[in-house]
């Protein structure tokens, strides 16, 4: 089956994180999921993605410790699509974000997150980005 709409290929309800939590919180999270992003939240808003990438680039190599705030170190910009856009309308976002993830979002509720990876897998499954992001981890 090809996925017409986010909702066919995003993750369904992804880890969440405050953005008022430490970075090691994050971290932890990220670690016992065994997943690179989460979704950041400040009370009941959806406020971007943190990566590990977040953690280490903006974080680590700035000199903040485990105890500095997600927040530090999350875009201010909220970049998202709905369940029911189109796949392409998913891939134009990404491209004209150049970010590699998005949260989904029904309203304000976030129902799911959608990686380049899992457009790959539906668009074009003989793809190289196809295989690395179907292949189970290698933690």
């Amino acid at each position: 089956m090809v996925a017409r709409t986010v909702a066919d290929c995003m993750t369904p309800a992804p880890t969440t994180v405050d953005a008022s939590d430490t970075l090691r919180t994050a971290a932890q999270a990220m670690a016992a999921e065994d997943i690179g992003a989460l979704v950041v939240g400040s009370g009941v808003q959806t406020v971007g993605i943190v990566t590990d990438r977040d953690l280490v680039v903006r974080g680590l190599a700035e000199g903040l410790d485990g105890d500095a705030r997600v927040q530090d170190v999350t875009s201010g910009r909220l970049v998202a699509v709905g369940p029911g856009d189109p796949v392409e309308v998913a891939v134009q976002v990404m491209r004209d974000a150049a970010v590699r993830r998005v949260p989904v979002l029904d309203g304000d509720v976030v129902v799911g997150i959608v990686s380049i990876g899992d457009l790959a897998v539906e668009r074009d499954p003989s793809s190289a980005l196809a295989d690395i992001s179907d292949a189970p981890p290698n933690g």
